[in-house]
């Protein structure tokens, strides 16, 4: 595939983030056709600044429009499901934010969608992308760190007053979570990306920071299908901030750049376990290749697997799993149980994770 693809990108908060390091550096990929968003003022800078003349309030107005090939959502959580519908039934590739949608039961009823697709559906994990990340995927990969023993994820981020003056933030119905939906649920793909599968959780959420609808700490026990353990805690009460991903091997020791919001860029803290295993990292990062990070690398990849040259960079399997553990998480801490993956149609909060009150 030669031509490049034309994209509509659907909401000009985060949107703009997607074009400035996703599509305007993958320029000879992509072209950003289109903007929409209900804000006809930030419709119109946004528009300005990137020089897009099309610009829309009615997202179905999109969906009739041939030349369009991508659809990114990019909008608050709770009209993902509707719109990612609606861009595969109209046979767009589509691009969609976190959380991808608001249910187990919804995500089962994407991946049902895909399959009769004629585009292709990319979740956004960037946090996935650059050398830091990558680095660390090949060595666990390639089989060198060996058996993994436990680890840490540590999402330590600060949300004050301001943050939540945006209207649909800190609220169920629009934002379908706190600090689980819209903050850590990013270092949490990251250890499951690199450690697999879990299989219990034991989870708390708390309201300790903001006077909001939602959760702004977290904490919890995990045990990985591999027998690995693990803990994660999440803050948004944090002084400074920091994302830290610890992972104990039988090789090596893995710690993650501390960057709250691009942990996956800078080269991560590799420690061999000795001069052997100090020779097969060497050996396997020889030659290395610069890989981009965050936005730039996933638009990058996502055009190469609608090409068919690669695999899709983030999948919907990708975020069911995610989604998942959020599931598991909310049901932990209200019924004060371990809760054992994966979750299915039986389960009491498969149909929503949002409380009955806030529905």
């Amino acid at each position: 595939m030669s031509r490049i693809l034309n994209v509509a990108v659907v909401g000009c908060g985060i949107g703009r983030s997607h074009i400035v390091e996703g599509y305007l550096p993958n320029a000879d990929k992509f072209k950003v056709l289109a903007l929409c968003d209900l804000d006809p003022e930030r419709l119109s800078k946004i528009g300005d600044e990137f020089g897009v003349e099309r610009r829309i309030t009615n997202f179905d107005d999109l969906l009739t429009m041939d030349d369009i090939d991508v659809i990114d959502v990019c909008t608050p959580p709770g009209v993902h499901f509707s719109m990612v519908t609606k861009a595969l039934a109209a046979g767009k590739h589509v691009v969609c934010e976190k959380p991808l949608v608001g249910s187990l039961a919804q995500i089962d009823e994407i991946v049902e969608a895909e399959k009769a697709a004629k585009g292709k559906l990319m979740p956004v994990f960037q946090y996935r992308f650059g050398d830091g990340i990558e680095q660390a995927k090949k060595i666990i990969d390639s089989g060198i760190a060996g058996k993994p023993f436990a680890g840490t994820v540590e999402t330590m981020w600060r949300r004050e007053a301001p943050y939540y003056a945006v209207p649909w933030r800190g609220k169920w119905k629009t934002e379908l979570g706190g600090v689980l939906m819209g903050h850590a649920i990013h270092p949490h793909d990251i250890f499951t990306y690199l450690m697999g599968d879990i299989s219990r959780v034991f989870g708390r959420v708390a309201t300790r920071v903001n006077p909001i609808e939602v959760e702004d700490t977290i904490s919890a026990s995990l045990e990985m299908k591999s027998g690995a353990l693990a803990s994660f805690t999440a803050t948004l009460g944090s002084v400074d901030e920091i994302t830290r991903v610890r992972l104990q091997f039988e090789n090596v020791t893995i710690e993650s750049d501390h960057a709250p919001y691009n942990p996956g860029h800078a080269l991560w803290k590799i420690l061999p376990r000795n001069d052997e295993v100090k020779a097969k990292i060497e050996a396997a990062l020889a030659n290395w290749q610069h890989v981009p990070s965050r936005f730039q690398t996933q638009m990058a990849r996502f055009y190469d697997a609608i090409d068919g040259k690669i695999p899709l960079p983030v999948t919907s399997a990708d975020s069911r799993r995610s989604l998942e553990l959020v599931t598991a998480f909310y049901h932990s801490s209200s019924t004060h149980q371990e809760v054992v993956l994966p979750l299915g149609p039986d389960h009491p909060l498969y149909q929503s994770w949002v409380p009955a009150e806030f529905r």
